[in-house]
């Protein structure tokens, strides 16, 4: 069978790059001790220069500065290659290698029940499947669905070990292609379940559905930064609810800027997000932050941030909502653009990983200490979160500041490694426990 030229040609530099990556990174990386305290106060606020596996930070609302307690400035980063050599850096006793290269801004991940990886290509409108060929080689890459409307979201229906249905998440819309275990390319093409979504603004729609199968959630974020120049927000700043067939929309929860990821904990039931809060008030404001979001909860945005923080942009505004705002678990270091994230379910890593929140942080451009580009734990015990979060995944920031790495995926493969996609070179790297084999 002759393949299409896109795929041959991603194949190919899958194999370029992948292969002497992979033997790179069969080395454990090298990392600080995990037994340091826990940053807090205005050291947790940092940045990369402080970053590294094990470093740990909690910060808390009486940890916020006063807004404008530094000017607010566009400090975006230099994208370089990847230097010669150059790995994520992980805890001690994992491996670091490459499992898929050459892809085209990868970033959404999704594990099928069968094992199989997908991966959502925004700007190239495709829904890639990435096929673990084992430790060491290169995923083999093939295209399930082309021709869509920057797809995002990912979420196989109904939940558990026998799917009929793909969902996707598009800028508009929601779709779904039929499905069995084991296809690596669609059927036919989708049907149209939600046919309408809020477009422009913030692009990403995640979904995911309720552990019992009976609703479908789907993050909608924001149109402006700060409700600027009257901007429509009708259904914007939420999380929609829906039936699986797309009917009885209701609002599930609200006023949360941008909920990029969305993941059910499957111990509790929970419903987490990762949310990208407001620019434009300071280095240190608002922190980003996930959190498990209840029914009916209420958020503050644009009014509020971090419960009853008022905006000092909508002065005098709504006054009833204090005391009625939702404080999110776990606060990040501000601009730190959270994306995906990924309960960590498999066996292969130490047991107290197990239960925990694996979240990837794209990287600021607000902030003039740059933060994020990095992939983070948020430590839970009994399924609550501490309010403490761990770096994991780091190394992506030169010494010089230039990022030639920036997590947007992530997600738990069938044998229990965590993979990372980023989006500056494209690539996927697989992260495996190796001590004591």
């Amino acid at each position: 069978m002759r393949l299409p030229a896109r795929l041959l040609c991603r194949q190919v530099l899958s194999l370029l790059l992948a292969l002497p990556l992979a033997t790179a990174g069969a080395a454990v990386s090298g990392a600080r001790a995990w037994a340091e305290p826990a940053l807090s106060g205005e050291a947790a606020y940092g940045d990369w220069t402080a970053d590294a596996p094990g470093v740990t930070r909690r910060i808390t609302p009486a940890d916020l500065p006063p807004p404008y307690a530094t000017r607010s400035v566009a400090n975006g980063a230099r994208l370089i290659g990847r230097p010669e050599g150059a790995l994520p850096q992980a805890p001690p006793g994992f491996k670091v290698e490459a499992f898929a290269a050459g892809l085209a801004a990868p970033r959404l991940l999704r594990a099928a029940p069968d094992g199989e990886i997908f991966l959502a290509e925004m700007e190239q409108g495709a829904i890639l499947v990435l096929r673990d060929n084992g430790p060491g080689k290169p995923a083999t890459v093939t295209t399930y669905a082309e021709g869509l409307d920057e797809p995002f979201g990912l979420a196989f229906y109904p939940p558990g070990s026998d799917p009929w249905y793909l969902y996707v998440g598009t800028i508009g819309a929601v779709l779904r292609f039929a499905y069995r275990k084991g296809e690596v390319a669609a059927r036919g093409a989708p049907e149209t379940v939600v046919p309408r979504l809020p477009q422009g603004g913030h692009r990403t729609r995640d979904i995911v559905f309720a552990p019992d199968g009976r609703k479908l959630l789907v993050s909608v974020g924001s149109a402006s930064n700060d409700q600027e120049g009257g901007s429509d927000e009708t259904g914007r700043a939420d999380i929609l609810e829906f039936n699986p067939d797309g009917s009885a929309m209701r609002r599930f929860a609200g006023g949360i800027r941008n909920p990029v990821g969305l993941a059910i904990h499957p111990a509790t039931g929970d419903l987490w997000t990762a949310v990208n809060e407001r620019d434009g008030l300071g280095d240190d404001l608002p922190p980003d932050y996930v959190t498990r979001v209840r029914d009916g909860g209420f958020y503050g945005w644009p009014w509020y941030y971090i419960g009853d923080h008022r905006d000092p942009r909508h002065r005098g505004e709504h006054p009833e909502l204090a005391g009625a705002i939702a404080v999110p678990d776990v606060l990040i270091q501000p601009h730190s653009a959270p994306l995906q994230l990924a309960v960590y379910t498999g066996r292969q890593f130490p047991a107290e990983y197990r239960g925990d929140i694996f979240v990837a942080l794209h990287g600021s451009w607000n902030r003039s200490r740059r933060t994020g580009y990095k992939v983070v734990r948020v430590m839970l015990r009994d399924g609550e979160p501490t309010g403490a979060y761990q770096d994991f995944l780091t190394g992506f920031v030169t010494a010089d500041g230039d990022v030639w790495g920036r997590p947007v995926g992530v997600a738990v493969a069938a044998d229990g490694s965590l993979l990372v996609a980023e989006d500056a070179n494209g690539m996927v790297w697989r992260i495996s426990y190796v001590a004591g084999r």
